[in-house]
């Protein structure tokens, strides 16, 4: 019998934040691949027991896929854990091709990506009602080669006010900064950067372009962060829908008249 490999998302850090199915598929497989070097080790506690579990930290990518091809071949159910959502820089392609050239079964199980827990920790909604209504996840690099700048990521706020959330740039945040404002973003605007998201040891870290570097350099932060910049992380106004809105109708209600008494 053939077996299968399943893509989980294990989320920002929180083992309570995998989702139901994830936790399933995690008591059942036989063999878990986990990215020690990302993923809480706490989310194996969902594992069983007698599962072979293999941390890909130290491995590249040719040794994984020969694993999980090997073991599936076998007939087994692989558990291969992902850092947050395995679609948004998860490092997925290059395992999954793979995996379809062999006719080997796969899956994947989405789960709660750093931007999201990131806002969820700041207490903020990324979009703003009637102000922001784009968010785009992107990423910083010093090394590894990428297509456009943190320049044109500033264009776009500034043309359509929306919010950027930036993987993998807190440890070039000078650099992040420079770009950001050689695109035309304001010094003044908004940043926030949030450490470990859900972790334990988090950190929140709150200022503007003009101090977040010196800011996050003071906590010694140099991974694991997200950056979030744009006018969600401290609107001008308080911000309110027009779904919920009494001056709005739609097709579950009416527009309504109330009362200042009500």
């Amino acid at each position: 019998m053939a077996g299968k490999v399943v893509f989980i998302g294990a989320g920002p850090g929180d083992p309570e934040l995998l989702t139901v199915k994830a936790v399933k598929y995690l008591s059942q497989a036989e063999v878990v691949v986990y990215a020690g070097s990302l993923v809480n080790a706490e989310v194996l506690k969902y594992a069983r027991q007698d599962a072979e579990v293999y941390n890909s930290a130290s491995m590249v990518t040719e040794e994984i896929v020969k694993l999980m091809i090997q073991k599936a071949r076998e007939g087994k159910l692989v558990a291969r854990l992902k850092s947050g959502d395995p679609s948004i820089y998860g490092a997925l392609w290059e395992e999954i091709i793979p995996l379809q050239l062999a006719g080997i079964e796969y899956e994947i199980v989405p789960g709660v990506t750093a931007a999201l827990a990131a806002a969820a920790q700041l207490r903020i909604e990324l979009t703003v009602p009637k102000r922001v209504q784009h968010v785009v996840i992107t990423r910083a690099s010093h090394r590894v080669p990428m297509r456009g700048s943190l320049k044109d990521v500033a264009d776009f706020i500034l043309k359509t006010g929306a919010v950027a959330v930036i993987y993998t740039g807190v440890h070039v945040i000078d650099k992040v900064v420079k770009e950001l404002e050689e695109g035309g973003l304001s010094p003044g605007t908004p940043v926030a950067v949030v450490y470990k998201a859900t972790w334990p040891d988090q950190k929140i870290i709150q200022g503007t372009l003009r101090d977040i570097a010196e800011k996050v350099k003071a906590e010694r932060i140099v991974r694991d962060a997200v950056i979030i910049v744009g006018e969600s992380v401290q609107p001008p106004e308080i911000p309110r829908s027009a779904v919920y809105n009494p001056d709005h109708a739609h097709s579950y209600r009416p527009r309504r008249e109330l009362r200042e008494d009500a």
